[in-house]
């Protein structure tokens, strides 16, 4: 009895992983952010479920937080977003190291990630909320932002519709909007019905 023990062990590791669905469990936590080596730049291109997904795989980035950004009332509730009264953007925050990886890295990656040619949304998320924006926090991010679009503009057919504004106020999303696909893919039909086709496409981990 005692020689099956590591057998049974092994077939359970092995159910376990096959259980896990695939590529699971291989998004990294958060790292702590410092000030001093790290920037931040607020991206709306969509749900934020679907570019948190696709940024918090990236080497490079300390953090992707998802919220909300450019209303003209403080501190709104998904509720106040959803209901189309706010004027806020759904983005996320993206805290990275620039040694690791660049601006306009990251900018080339959201171009890749949504339809910036889209002016009223992407997908069946339509509304202004999900449309595409980059909040930049410094003269130089907004510069570079600039002349990516530029850059990106020779991939698309259509005007590339992107607003570039000052960052304002980040008002982060209820935790349980926060890493929401790899949480809630199992269960939210949306996950793998919008999401994963979209990380499949990017080769990112689904």
């Amino acid at each position: 009895m005692k020689k099956s023990l590591p057998i049974l062990g092994l077939l359970a590791l092995f159910l376990s992983s096959c259980n896990s669905g695939p590529k699971e469990g291989m998004i990294k936590d958060d790292q702590p952010t410092d000030e001093a080596k790290h920037e931040t730049i607020t991206l709306g291109g969509g749900c934020y479920w679907c570019v948190e997904a696709v940024f918090q795989q990236l080497e490079g980035v300390i953090s992707s937080t998802s919220g909300f950004m450019g209303g003209h009332i403080p501190n709104p509730s998904y509720e106040d977003v959803t209901a189309g009264f706010s004027g806020h953007i759904e983005v996320i925050n993206v805290v990275y190291d620039p040694t690791i990886i660049s601006t306009e890295t990251l900018l080339e990656w959201f171009w890749k990630a949504h339809d910036p040619t889209n002016p009223k949304g992407q997908g069946a998320d339509i509304g202004e909320r999900y449309t595409s924006h980059i909040f930049t926090h410094s003269e130089e991010q907004k510069k570079i932002a600039e002349a990516s679009k530029k850059a990106a503009q020779t991939d698309f057919d259509k005007p590339i519709v992107t607003k570039i504004l000052d960052a304002e106020e980040f008002y982060k999303a209820k935790e349980e909007h926060q890493d929401y696909y790899f949480r809630e893919k199992g269960s939210n039909p949306y996950c793998p019905a919008v999401i994963k086709p979209k990380l499949k496409k990017l080769n990112l981990d689904y």
